[in-house]
């Protein structure tokens, strides 16, 4: 049964409105996923989206305690509530994981991603793009006579707008490490 992406807040009391009310909403969820640092656990985790049809928007791994040999997983994914609520449950079953957390739901928290872009042009469009990444706050990391590599680091949203404006400049590379997410606060 396909689920239909209805914004929130929407109104269903007018006449002419032809949504189906019983459709759930589609909402994006940061998971941090806690696991030994072990060889095949980011394939079993893997193995478990790719098995039941989920899909991965983005994925960061890396290792966070050398001496207790574990390593972070942060997901971005999407699904109605209870696919989200199915999706943590059958994580936590995994035996190599330690702790599941959806961020999205436990409180305000801290999204960032950098990105490397490569813009290659001559003359104005050049100037253009330098004046767009100082805006942005984006480094030039590289440059040659018709190309620049910006990097920056900011939301995903900052990143697509960044990469938008760049596009009709000469975007010709982009390189994105996906989601690191931390709780704020205690």
């Amino acid at each position: 049964m396909a689920a239909l992406n209805i914004q929130k807040g929407a109104s269903s009391h007018s006449a002419y409105d032809l949504r189906d009310p019983n459709a759930q909403v589609i909402e994006s969820h940061t998971l941090a996923v806690l696991v030994e640092n072990e060889p095949g656990v980011l394939a079993r985790v893997i193995g478990l989206f790719a098995g039941r049809g989920y899909n991965i928007d983005s994925l960061t791994v890396a290792e966070v305690d050398h001496l207790g040999h574990r390593s972070r997983i942060t997901i971005v994914t999407r699904g109605t509530p209870a696919v989200i609520e199915q999706i943590k449950a059958q994580l936590g079953r995994i035996v190599v994981v330690h702790e599941v957390h959806d961020l999205t739901v436990e409180g305000p928290s801290v999204e960032r991603e950098l990105g490397l872009f490569k813009v290659t042009g001559k003359g104005d469009k050049r100037v253009e793009a330098l004046r767009i990444a100082e805006i942005f706050r984006a480094n030039v990391v590289d440059s040659t006579l018709e190309s620049f590599v910006f990097e920056m680091t900011g939301t995903p949203e900052k990143l697509d707008a960044f990469a938008e404006l760049m596009r009709p400049l000469g975007l010709s590379h982009l390189a994105r490490t996906g989601v690191a997410a931390l709780s704020r606060g205690a």
